[in-house]
C-alpha cells in the first residue's frame, strides 16, 4: 500500500523499518524539523528521519500541520492510509481525512489506561503490572480512537521507562505491519471503541517529580528511579552533592529514611517504609557508574545521609 509515515524518536523508527521490509510503498515521512543539539548546538536530524534518507524515502518536516499549503502537500501523494508513531505534531482533520482508509496510532499503553504524553513512565510510577501497545485510529480527540489491537506485557521489577520503550517500540512495529495486512487484503479494519469511564491520563512529565522523598516506601522509590531511567533521571542531595539514581530496588528491612545502612552489593537506604537497594548512580559531573565504585571513589560510610 502507499503509505505516509508520521514519527521522530527512536520509538518510530522500528515500526517505519518494518512497513518497509513488509514492501509497502512509503510515499512520504513526515517528521519534525531538525533541532540544534550537543555541545555545538549543531543541527540534528531525528532518528526516523536518519533512517527515511538512508531508503531514499521523501522526508517533509513542516513546523506545523495547521498550514493549507502542508496540508495541501500531504493530500498530493494521495496515499492509502497515514502510521503515526510518536510524531509529536497535532494532526488536524483536513490531514486525518487525507489519506484512502484514515490515519493509525501506535500507543504505548493499554488503552484506554494512560491516554496522553508519558504513558510508558505512569504505567511505572502507579505500579501496573502490566503495559503494552495499542493500535488505534487517530481522532481530534487526545488518544481517543477506536482500538484496532493491543499487545500486553508484564512489567517486571527489573523494568525501567527505557527497557520497556525499546520492547513496546518493536511490539507496535509487530502489530502495524500485521494491521496493514488487514487493511490491504478487507479494506478496511474492525475496531472497537474504548470505554472512557476507564480512562486515565498519563500527565507530561516535571524535573520537580525527580526528587526523591525518603519517606516515601522503598517500593514507590524503585519505581520513580525505573520510571525516571533515562529520564529526567530520579535525584537525591548526598553530603554537598546532587547525585542522579539510576537504578534501585526495593526490599524488606528497616532503617531511617535515607540513611546508608549498608555498601556491600549496592548502597542499602532506610525508607518510610523498606530499604532501597541502589546499584547504579552518578556524581556531578561524573558518569553513571555502579554502586561498588561509587562507594570506593567517594568513602561512603555507614551512618551517612541521603537528603531530599
Amino acid at each position: 500500500m502507499k503509505l505516509i509515515f508520521a514519527g521522530t524518536p527512536d520509538f518510530a523508527v522500528p515500526a517505519l523499518a518494518a512497513l518497509i521490509a513488509a514492501g509497502h510503498d512509503i510515499v512520504m515521512v513526515l517528521t519534525q524539523p531538525d533541532r540544534p543539539a550537543g555541545r555545538g548546538m549543531k543541527l540534528k536530524a531525528s532518528p526516523v528521519k536518519v533512517l527515511a534518507e538512508q531508503h531514499g524515502l521523501t522526508v517533509f518536516q513542516p513546523l506545523t500541520l495547521k498550514d493549507p499549503q502542508a496540508q495541501a502537500r500531504i493530500a498530493e501523494v494521495q496515499a492509502d492510509a497515514m502510521i503515526v508513531a510518536a510524531y509529536g505534531l497535532i494532526i488536524p482533520d483536513a490531514t486525518l481525512h487525507a489519506t484512502r482508509y484514515g490515519c493509525y496510532n501506535i500507543h504505548a499503553s493499554l488503552l484506554p489506561r494512560w491516554r496522553g504524553a508519558a504513558p510508558i513512565h505512569r504505567s511505572l510510577l502507579a505500579g501496573d503490572s502490566e503495559t503494552g501497545v495499542t493500535i488505534m485510529e487517530v481522532v481530534a480527540a487526545l488518544d481517543a480512537g477506536a482500538m484496532v489491537s493491543r499487545g500486553v506485557v508484564a512489567i517486571k521489577d527489573s523494568d525501567t521507562t527505557q527497557s520497556l520503550h525499546d520492547a513496546l517500540s518493536h511490539i507496535g512495529a509487530s502489530l502495524m505491519v500485521t494491521a496493514m495486512a488487514d487493511l490491504e487484503k478487507n479494506s478496511g479494519l474492525a475496531a472497537t471503541a474504548q470505554d472512557e469511564n476507564l480512562v486515565t491520563y498519563a500527565h507530561k512529565l516535571d524535573k520537580a517529580e525527580a526528587a526523591i522523598d525518603w519517606q516515601q516506601s522503598a517500593a514507590a522509590i524503585s519505581r520513580q528511579v525505573r520510571a525516571f531511567n533515562p529520564f529526567p533521571v530520579a535525584q537525591s542531595q548526598l553530603k554537598e552533592h546532587v547525585c542522579r539514581i539510576w537504578m534501585a530496588t526495593a526490599e524488606a528491612g528497616q532503617a531511617k529514611p535515607g540513611e546508608i545502612v549498608g555498601v556491600q552489593d549496592g548502597i542499602l537506604v532506610g525508607c518510610g517504609e523498606g530499604l532501597l537497594r541502589i546499584t547504579e548512580l552518578q556524581a556531578p559531573g561524573g558518569k553513571r557508574m555502579p554502586a561498588a565504585s561509587f562507594v570506593q571513589g567517594h568513602s561512603l560510610q555507614l551512618g551517612d545521609r541521603f537528603t531530599a
